[in-house]
């Protein structure tokens, strides 16, 4: 009873009920819990990104029907990755509805970024399933609101960033190095220390190694700029 009266608050906040609920319980379940007689939600996730791309590939064209594909690339990336997905996930609490195992609990589970970013994306996939493209445009549009028009134009990833500023100084490009790797094997915590030729170095944490990657690079950028 607790768990269907969480999902019916958190239909409220997503601002649509599902015809089928049994989607949205697969939606919000993690691979810790799963079993041979309950689905996670990572068929989902792959069906969420897929239609996500789809909605914010034809808004940008919208929003800006003189933008070339270099310019409309770098802001699709940003509206999509993971930590945007995540942000959202947070602006409504999905992590309070996900259905986690008791390790994932305890290392902090309903905040992770990457369980979010997945969870959202399995979300977007079962309104899809359960309604229809339309219905499932309308959703997203109104969740990602005014980040679709405010998304800058010149929007990059931390990694190429990083590397446009080693190449704009004549280094070699940056380098990224697997330091640790902790946690269960359904749910790894990655540390990558990305360094440049000159010997600054940041490392940071993340679910996956991309996402480490793009942290330790965003750490490594933003101490750089500070010293300059």
């Amino acid at each position: 009873m607790k768990l269907a009266g969480e999902l019916k608050s958190f239909q409220d906040r997503l601002g649509y009920e599902f015809a089928r609920p049994e989607l949205l319980v697969e939606a919000v379940t993690h691979a810790s819990v799963s079993t041979a007689n309950r689905d996670d939600n990572q068929r989902l996730e792959f069906l969420g990104d897929r239609v996500l791309g789809l909605v914010m590939a034809e808004a940008l064209l919208a929003t800006d029907d003189k933008a070339s594909e270099g310019q409309l690339a770098p802001r699709f990336n940003a509206l999509v990755r993971k930590e945007t997905c995540a942000d959202v996930a947070r602006e409504i609490n999905l992590g309070a509805v996900l259905r986690l195992g008791r390790s994932e609990m305890l290392s902090g589970g309903r905040r992770k970024q990457a369980l979010l970013g997945d969870a959202i994306e399995a979300v977007i996939a079962a309104v899809y399933l359960d309604a229809g493209f339309d219905q499932a445009r309308e959703m997203i549009l109104r969740l990602w609101g005014r980040r679709v028009h405010e998304v800058e134009e010149d929007a990059r990833d931390a990694k190429t960033a990083l590397q446009e500023w080693a190449q704009a100084r004549k280094q070699q490009p940056p380098e990224y190095v697997e330091t640790a790797r902790t946690g269960p094997d359904h749910a790894p915590v990655f540390t990558i220390t990305a360094r440049l030729d000159t010997g600054e170095s940041e490392a940071a944490n993340a679910g996956s190694k991309r996402q480490a990657e793009q942290a330790a690079a965003a750490a490594l950028l933003a101490k750089l700029e500070s010293r300059s």
